[in-house]
């Protein structure tokens, strides 16, 4: 009775900790193009989602990563970067699939610190238009740890 008690515990254990999408991984697959945009005269890497990302829009996924210390008007969202500060889109080699722009439910009282590492969770959100944002988004996203 007990190996079977603890055979289930383990399945479900298992399944809570995989139920849930990494989303690194999954813009990772994301291939870019690069096009030219008349309006800005220049020359942009614009995304090509894989049907698998598609499906996750509107699901929530977990990420965790590194607070980018970039100003964002009235800070309306916070920059996460899969790599600190030194290897990251803005200032690395990293690419755009490593940067994603998460808007809270409901603002954390405490400010980060550059680089600080964080957990998330939120629903799913892609941009492949908008220049003023990035191509990966968490919405309604919660704090998970910091």
């Amino acid at each position: 009775m007990i190996k079977y008690f603890l055979t289930v515990l383990l399945v479900f254990s298992l399944t809570s900790i995989f139920a849930q999408p990494e989303g690194w991984s999954m813009f990772a697959k994301t291939k870019f193009e690069t096009k030219y945009n008349e309006k800005a005269a220049e020359y942009f890497l614009v995304p090509v989602f894989p049907d698998e990302l598609k499906s996750l829009v509107g699901k929530e996924v977990s990420l965790e990563g590194y607070y980018m210390p970039i100003d964002v008007d009235r800070n309306a969202y916070i920059i996460l970067s899969k790599y600190p500060y030194s290897q990251c889109f803005f200032c690395g080699a990293a690419g755009p699939e490593s940067i994603a722009e998460v808007t809270f439910k409901i603002k954390p009282s405490s400010k980060f610190e550059s680089d600080q590492f964080l957990r998330v969770k939120g629903k799913v959100k892609l941009n492949d238009a908008d220049l003023e944002h990035g191509n990966f988004l968490l919405v309604d996203a919660v704090l998970i740890s910091k």
